[in-house]
């Protein structure tokens, strides 16, 4: 008893001596429950997992008030010694999940010397693997959803109790309604032009104010786009809950879809509870109060010659000074980032994740997350967005091959922005041509070419309609060589029907007809304009083809003719010719048999014992 006495009494705090063997333990208890007030457990995280999991124990991370001294029943569960942060606000443990426990709730009992607080654990059912996890490729044609802006399908959910005055469709930065159910409802419309792969902005639970630290004009703001996560383990409250996405995945999958999820490893949102009280002192690089700024010299994570503290001014510094910078280096961190990830894989049965800012996270770092995730979901495939129009840069964080600092970050697949900026002077603003085929020549310095995300167009810039020289003819161009080259086809909602749209956040308007009070349906071929139909036709038109032609899709790439403004290629035994100029193009090629133009555009092309040759008119494309 003197001994237990003296190892409570230590734990308290206090220097007791063998004279304080006349304490009995009640007395102790007494007085240690006077000056110590009860646990309060405000947040779990994650809130369940699985018993067949590779990562098993799970490290649960546990959010209250007075846990110092905290110690863990786990009853039929197994848990190790918890960690507690000076704060006692944060306390750290890992659950081991025997393999024998049936999916259910697991309740948990923390015990401090001021109390007791119930800890909710589920341990959950593993979702079937067969149809789910698929990951994606260049059999694909992808579509980029905003939820917030593309169908309102649950009027309900526009101001949530929790969260009221944010939804204002006449302010471009409040949350209009879009949602998941609205998504769910116009599946059969992205089936009907061709698309294969969805991809969602960020799910995550967001403020539930508006935004003051993030100021336009003077004006608060909201995240109606889900990049400012107050709580990483939980969808915001305007686009529905993880049941309704599972659902919205499982129908996806039904028909033949693929689900690509947002996330975001680098930073958090400005409200998270952490910016305020951080679970460990290196949580992210600085605090609020003092923290590093972005200097966004981006070359220097790819150059040799920069010195740790000149990359570091990039890697760590907040972006637009206000959103926190996790630091991947603390091991918290880390493990809490990688089982995140797993958690919204294995709660959905999605297929593939978008990761924001790539270049910004420590490759070591990456390579661990690529290597959790591989091995708990093989077949699962993540795309990186490195935003920058240097092939030189971008095909440095492409996976598949180790760099100068001996990492190889595995990542699978890379947007090709180098593609997109040299698409949109070509086919918008009149650039020569030949900037296609000599970017393609620049293929060499990626791993795998083919792995590449092409675009036109997405959420972070303003839309291809607004290029100063944009026209449909252009759009249609661009289409007819993005459905038909390397790489994996994305495109940005609503620029199948050439919606116009500035910088952000204009070029996030909301999908016509995607609200009962819309005043015309586009998501219905009457309901569009004679112009929105024609692209919109040529886009179907070239991804039902791709679908059909092996060859679009992993043939390849041969230059057959390449001047100003005219350029054929042979992609397998499809050929594709493109006319950016303004007057008809006659390109004689090699001798080959041709047949009709699958667009319908060019005339059978003209073939005798010395070449083929074909006339391409103005502005326009023709497959053979």
């Amino acid at each position: 008893m003197i001994a237990d006495c003296t190892i409570l009494a230590r734990r308290a705090g206090g220097r007791l001596r063998m004279r304080t063997r006349a304490m009995s333990l009640a007395a102790l208890f007494t007085a240690s429950a006077v000056g110590a007030q009860a646990p309060l457990i405000e947040k779990v995280d994650p809130p369940n997992w699985w018993g067949q999991h590779s990562i098993n124990p799970v490290r649960v991370l546990i959010r209250g008030k007075h846990l110092s001294g905290a110690r863990l029943e786990c009853a039929k569960l197994q848990c190790a010694r918890v960690t507690v942060n000076a704060a006692g606000t944060y306390a750290f443990v890992d659950i081991t999940i025997p393999s024998t426990a049936r999916p259910g709730r697991y309740p948990l009992t923390l015990r401090t010397t001021g109390g007791r607080a119930p800890v909710p654990f589920i341990v959950s059912p593993s979702l079937a693997r067969a149809g789910r996890f698929q990951g994606f490729s260049q059999d694909d044609a992808m579509y980029l959803v905003m939820p917030d802006r593309f169908a309102n399908g649950d009027t309900t959910n526009d101001s949530p109790a929790v969260s009221p005055g944010m939804h204002d469709r006449t302010r471009t930065r409040y949350y209009h309604g879009g949602d998941l159910e609205g998504l769910r409802r116009k599946l059969p419309y992205l089936k009907q032009l061709g698309i294969t792969a969805i991809w969602l902005n960020p799910l995550y639970d967001n403020y539930n104010a508006l935004n003051r630290k993030e100021m336009y004009d003077g004006q608060p703001i909201t995240d109606y786009h889900g990049y400012g996560a107050t709580d990483m383990y939980a969808v915001d409250e305007h686009f529905g809950d993880m049941n309704l996405f599972r659902r919205v995945v499982d129908e996806a999958h039904r028909m033949g879809f693929k689900i690509i999820l947002d996330m975001v490893a680098n930073h958090t949102g400005p409200y998270h509870p952490w910016a305020s009280d951080s679970p460990t002192p290196t949580w992210f690089h600085g605090t609020t109060a003092s923290h590093p700024k972005n200097t966004w010299q981006t070359w220097t994570l790819h150059d040799p010659y920069s010195p740790l503290a000149m990359r570091q001014a990039t890697l760590d510094g907040w972006f637009i000074d206000i959103l926190p910078d996790f630091n991947q280096d603390d091991p918290e961190v880390a493990r809490y980032i990688v089982q995140n990830t797993l958690w919204w894989v294995g709660m959905s049965g999605m297929d593939g994740i978008r990761q924001d800012t790539w270049p910004y996270v420590p490759r070591t770092f990456w390579r661990s997350w690529m290597q959790a995730i591989k091995t708990e979901y093989p077949s699962l495939k993540v795309v990186g967005e490195v935003l920058d129009g240097d092939p030189t840069f971008v095909s440095f964080f492409q996976g598949g091959r180790t760099q100068y600092d001996g990492i190889d970050d595995k990542v699978d697949a890379l947007f090709d922005f180098p593609m997109h900026f040299v698409l949109r002077n070509v086919f918008a603003n009149g650039g020569s041509i030949r900037e296609v085929p000599q970017m393609l020549a620049r293929d060499h310095l990626y791993p795998n070419p083919n792995a590449l995300v092409t675009l036109l167009g997405l959420h972070d810039v303003h839309r291809f309609m607004h290029e100063p020289g944009a026209t449909t003819a252009g759009l249609k161009l661009a289409y007819t060589f993005l459905a038909t080259a390397r790489g994996t086809p994305l495109v940005y909602y609503g620029d199948e029907i050439a919606m116009p749209g500035g910088n952000d956040p204009d070029n996030r308007r909301d999908f016509p007809g995607g609200w009962a009070e819309d005043g015309r349906n586009a998501f219905d071929a009457a309901g569009r304009t004679d112009v929105e139909q024609g692209v919109w036709s040529h886009l179907q038109t070239l991804l039902t083809l791709r679908a059909q032609r092996p060859d679009l899709r992993r043939g390849t790439m041969v230059n057959l003719h390449v001047s100003d403004q005219a350029y054929v290629y042979r992609r397998g035994g499809t050929v594709v010719a493109l006319n950016n100029g303004t007057a008809p193009a006659v390109v004689t090629l090699p001798a080959m048999p041709m047949d009709a133009d699958v667009l319908k555009t060019c005339a059978i092309p003209r073939s005798d014992g010395s070449g083929t040759t074909l006339t391409i008119p103005a502005r326009s494309s023709c497959v053979f």
